[in-house]
C-alpha cells in the first residue's frame, strides 16, 4: 500500500514532462512473492526507478522490458516464474517460490493519467484498472474514466486470447491533523511515505512553518474546519499541547464520524480533558479514542513520540 501514492504520482509528473516511461503493473501472483496484484513500479521517469516488486533482484530484467515498452508504445509482457529447485540455488537465487505477472504499460499512449491520479489522491474511492492481453486497458475512478487501446507485444505465456484482469488500487487514507508542534517536522513526512494524505489544522503563528510537511492546511479554529472539510478522513489526531485548543478540537470531533480519533499525552490529560466536555461529547468521542495515541515502542522524545503515532495508524489502517 505504501508504494501506491509515491508510484502514482511520480507517474503522473513523469506523464506531465513527456518521460518515456512505463508502469509495471502486476496483474496476477502465485505462491509467495513479494507483493500481490495490483503493486506496481515505473521505471525509465527522470527520478528513476519508483516502487518495489521484489527485493530489489528482479527489477534489473523489469526495467529492462520496461524501457522497451515504453519506447515502442505498446505493452509488453512478462511472466517471472522463480518456483523451481534451480532458482532456489542457482539462476536468480532469489530464495522465493513465487510467479509474477506483469503488464509493462507505457505512459506515453495513456491519455488523461494525470487527472486519474489527481482524482484518486483527493477522492475516498480506488483507482480501478482493467488490462486485457488485446491491449484494451480502462482506468477509473469514481465517475472519471479513461479507456486506451495499445498494441500488445505477446508470447506463448500471454496468448492474446488469455483473459483479462481486473484489479483495484485502495484510495489513500487520510489523516486530519488538529496542531503542529515538536513531533511534526518527524510524523507528517513519515505518514506521507506511508501513503498517506495528511491536512494540518493550526493557525498559531508559531507553529504555521510547520504546515509545509502536510498536503495541505486549514489556518482556521477546530470548529470552523470540520465545517469546511469536503472529503472523508480515517483518522484525526489532537496533538495541539495546547489544553484549551485540545479541548475545542475534541469538542468538534465529537460531532463527526471519523472512526480514530487519537489524543497526545498522559492519562491524566484526557481525564482533565474530558472533565470539560459536555456530556454528549465524551459519550460520542469515548468509543473512538485512542489516549494515549500511539504504540508503546520504547525511546523517548518527538522522534520516538511520532514513530509511534505512525505505527498506530498503519496497524488501525491495515489490520493483520
Amino acid at each position: 500500500m505504501s508504494s501506491y501514492r509515491h508510484t502514482l504520482e511520480t507517474s503522473a509528473a513523469a506523464h506531465q514532462r513527456g518521460d518515456s516511461a512505463a508502469l509495471a503493473l502486476v496483474v496476477e501472483t502465485e505462491g509467495s512473492t513479494y507483493v500481490g496484484p495490483g503493486a506496481m513500479a515505473l521505471f525509465g521517469a527522470r527520478e528513476g526507478q519508483t516502487g518495489w516488486l521484489s527485493g530489489g533482484c528482479l527489477e534489473p530484467e523489469i526495467e529492462k522490458r520496461a524501457r522497451s515498452a515504453a519506447a515502442q508504445s505498446r505493452i509488453e509482457w512478462m511472466d517471472i516464474d522463480t518456483r523451481d529447485d534451480e532458482d532456489l540455488i542457482g539462476g536468480s537465487a532469489l530464495g522465493c517460490r513465487g510467479r509474477l505477472r506483469l503488464a509493462l504499460l507505457p505512459l506515453s499512449v495513456m491519455r488523461g493519467w494525470p487527472a486519474l491520479v489527481e482524482a484518486w489522491k483527493l477522492g475516498h474511492v480506488p483507482l480501478r484498472i482493467s488490462v486485457s492481453t488485446q491491449g484494451e486497458v480502462l482506468a477509473e475512478v469514481g465517475d472519471l474514466q479513461q479507456r486506451w487501446r495499445m498494441d500488445a507485444a505477446h508470447s506463448e505465456e500471454f496468448h492474446p486470447s488469455a483473459g483479462i484482469w481486473n484489479l483495484s488500487i485502495p484510495a489513500p487514507p487520510a489523516v486530519l491533523v488538529f496542531g503542529a508542534g515538536p513531533e511534526t517536522p518527524t510524523l507528517l513526512p513519515l505518514l506521507r511515505s506511508l501513503g498517506w494524505m495528511t491536512t494540518l489544522v493550526e493557525r498559531r503563528a508559531r507553529w504555521l512553518p510547520e504546515a509545509r510537511h502536510a498536503d495541505a492546511r486549514m489556518e482556521a479554529s477546530p470548529q470552523t474546519a470540520m465545517s469546511m472539510l469536503e472529503r472523508a478522513f480515517d483518522a484525526a489526531l489532537v496533538m495541539n499541547h495546547n489544553f484549551e485548543v485540545d479541548r475545542e478540537a475534541l469538542d468538534a470531533l465529537a460531532e463527526g464520524e471519523i472512526a480514530f480519533v487519537g489524543l497526545l499525552g498522559p492519562v491524566r490529560r484526557r481525564e482533565d480533558l474530558f472533565r470539560v466536555l459536555p456530556p454528549a461529547a465524551r459519550e460520542t468521542l469515548l468509543p473512538r479514542l485512542h489516549s494515549p495515541v500511539g504504540l508503546k515502542l520504547g525511546g523517548q522524545g518527538p522522534e520516538a513520540i511520532a514513530l509511534s503515532i505512525a505505527a498506530q495508524l498503519q496497524a488501525y489502517r491495515f489490520p493483520q
